[in-house]
């Protein structure tokens, strides 16, 4: 399939909106990635497209949180292991999945990104209010098995789909004992590097990558985060998360009545 005049401006708006609310409220890919599908590409392979989009802004993200990551080389060090081990798993159970399937499972996925992002206002209201009581406290390593087993299974969820880790790892980071939200947010930022990046290897390695709509993509999310979040950031972060929660149960709704 060419990529049409049509097609790459449909791409480059949407991909423009989504970089303007990820940097005021996250949840981008339940914007790009429902585009990709209505535009016709195939879900597996605008799943990994997608993935492949994110990780400019993943890196970015990291930068801006690099010094709060100051104390906290445990975590980085043995974060790491589950992060790339699930990564790379959830890649290729994705790359394994019948096309069918996978586009069966498709508006379901997107509706259970949608319910977690819905739920991370009161998430991110609940580790502010622990980091009022408690702005330097970093768990001791190790948190506990469950954690890691916790943060795997994200870890797979992340290589296989995606949207929507960002909110499970805080999730995982407030119950491991974590009070600071920009510590959290810097270990997520990390993690998710490592699962994006690690995805986007091996999708790329296995030529799942459609490269016009990956570099669309990219250069959209630049232009919304440089020129987009100047009109996003003069709504509330909760204005904009439940612009994209109706945006997402909008697309998940639709796609139960559409073939994909």
């Amino acid at each position: 399939m060419v990529t049409t005049i049509t097609d790459a401006l449909v791409l480059l708006a949407a991909s423009s909106l989504a970089g303007a609310v990820n940097s005021v409220a996250g949840g981008g890919s339940l914007i790009t990635f429902p585009v990709l599908v209505w535009l016709g590409r195939e879900p597996i392979l605008a799943n990994a497209t997608n993935t492949v989009s994110l990780a400019p802004g993943s890196v970015a993200a990291l930068y801006g949180f690099r010094r709060e990551l100051v104390g906290l080389r445990r975590w980085i060090v043995w974060g790491t292991i589950p992060s790339l081990a699930g990564g790379i798993l959830g890649a290729l159970l994705l790359l394994q999945t019948p096309s069918a399937v996978f586009a069966g499972l498709v508006p379901y996925l997107i509706l259970f990104a949608t319910a977690l992002f819905a739920c991370s206002g009161p998430l991110h209201a609940l580790a502010r209010r622990k980091t009022a009581r408690s702005r330097d406290d970093v768990p001791p390593w190790p948190p506990g098995p469950m954690f890691l087993f916790y943060h795997l299974l994200v870890s797979v969820y992340g290589g296989y789909f995606g949207a929507g880790i960002g909110i499970m790892m805080l999730a995982g980071l407030g119950l491991a004992g974590f009070a600071a939200i920009h510590r959290m947010i810097a270990l997520r930022n990390y993690y998710a590097i490592l699962i994006n990046g690690i995805a986007a290897a091996y999708f790329i390695f296995f030529g799942a990558v459609r490269w016009t709509d990956a570099a669309v993509l990219t250069l959209g999310q630049i232009v919304g985060s440089l020129v987009g979040t100047r009109i996003a950031r003069n709504l509330s972060p909760s204005t904009v998360r439940w612009v994209v929660v109706a945006i997402g149960v909008a697309m998940a709704l639709s796609l139960f009545r559409r073939p994909v």
